[in-house]
């Protein structure tokens, strides 16, 4: 792995993202259209279908592909998805989900027993502490939920790393696809119960209208290029650079998510959840900065003796044993 990004891998780090930073208002479009959870079912179908017929199925437990699936895919999108459908601006909902970078450290080191730096609890500290900035921005009557269903996403998120960290795929981009093939049926079915079929029906059959395009390309950009595309440049770059190196990048995602939404919507986020923002960046950045590397001298290779070496030491050993009684058990241990 190399610890230097080479200019051309910055930019695709960069491009990667300002396409998740825009998926943010892509999923605000789709969501114009259909309820939060049966679009999550939806989304998730597009994409588990044909994972099914050409990626190979990664090898790993199943338990945690199911328990990446629960975590990543309905956990987190379910909250994320009913958050902003309750309100949650998109810009603002970009920034509350990077929360899972922190989450993910502490429950790294509650139950697997991870080692975490003080600088990274430092981190913690300080995103925590953003937070609590940007929910008392939001603490004012209906604005609330939203942010704490956003919250709850980024802890689904969280669940997710932790099972895909346990999972250590081979292919990291096989298991993110096959991820998929565990949502859309309790997605469905939560759906089904939670929103009913009659808002599920209605969504479908104005699906064909032109009102209905915006929905239908911001379903297409987030599984086509902020799945597929965003998540296998990413994957791509994890696979020859240190995640350490490779990671800060996602904090551009917020900024381009709030500026996207900005100027798309015309979002314009209060000055205290400005604030909170850049607290939290902040400590999402100090979490991430690499420790100091120790140097280990590489181990010493193996020294290959000749047979022919061999053969005249242990006929040295055998005139030496001459005379002496049983000497074949010494010969046969050496």
């Amino acid at each position: 792995m190399s610890t230097a990004l080479p200019l051309s891998h910055r930019a695709l780090a960069c491009a990667v993202a300002v396409i998740w930073g825009v998926n943010f208002l892509a999923i605000h479009l789709s969501l114009q259209q259909f309820p939060p959870l049966f679009l999550v079912a939806l989304r998730f179908a597009l994409l588990a279908v044909p994972t099914l017929v050409l990626v190979p199925r990664p090898r790993v437990p199943a338990r945690w592909l199911v328990g990446y699936g629960l975590g990543f895919g309905v956990l987190q999108f379910s909250f994320l998805y009913s958050g902003m459908a309750a309100g949650m601006p998109a810009g603002l909902a970009s920034l509350v989900l990077q929360a899972s970078g922190p989450i993910t450290l502490v429950l790294g080191a509650v139950l697997l027993r991870e080692k975490v730096l003080p600088r990274q609890w430092t981190g913690v500290a300080v995103a925590g502490c953003g937070m609590a900035v940007v929910g008392v921005a939001r603490a004012g009557g209906a604005e609330l939920l939203p942010y704490l269903l956003v919250l709850l996403g980024a802890l689904g998120w969280a669940l997710g790393n932790l099972s895909s960290r346990l999972a250590a795929p081979p292919n990291p981009l096989h298991l993110t696809l096959w991820m998929s093939v565990v949502v859309p049926v309790p997605m469905l079915v939560l759906s089904l119960v939670v929103e009913g079929p009659d808002a599920i029906l209605r969504s479908l059959a104005t699906s064909l209208t032109t009102a209905a395009v915006p929905a239908w390309a911001g379903l297409a950009y987030t599984v086509v290029i902020g799945t597929v595309v965003g998540s296998g440049i990413w994957t791509w770059l994890l696979a020859r650079h240190p995640a350490g190196v490779v990671g800060p990048f996602s904090m551009l995602v917020p900024v381009v998510g709030m500026l996207t939404a900005g100027v798309a919507l015309g979002e314009r986020p209060a000055p205290l959840e400005l604030v909170g923002g850049f607290v939290v960046v902040a400590g999402v950045l100090l979490g991430a900065g690499r420790g100091r590397r120790v140097s280990v001298p590489p181990a010493a290779a193996p020294v290959e003796v000749p047979a022919s070496c061999a053969e005249v030491a242990v006929d040295d050993l055998r005139r030496d044993l001459e005379g002496v009684e049983e000497p074949h058990d010494v010969v046969a241990e050496v």
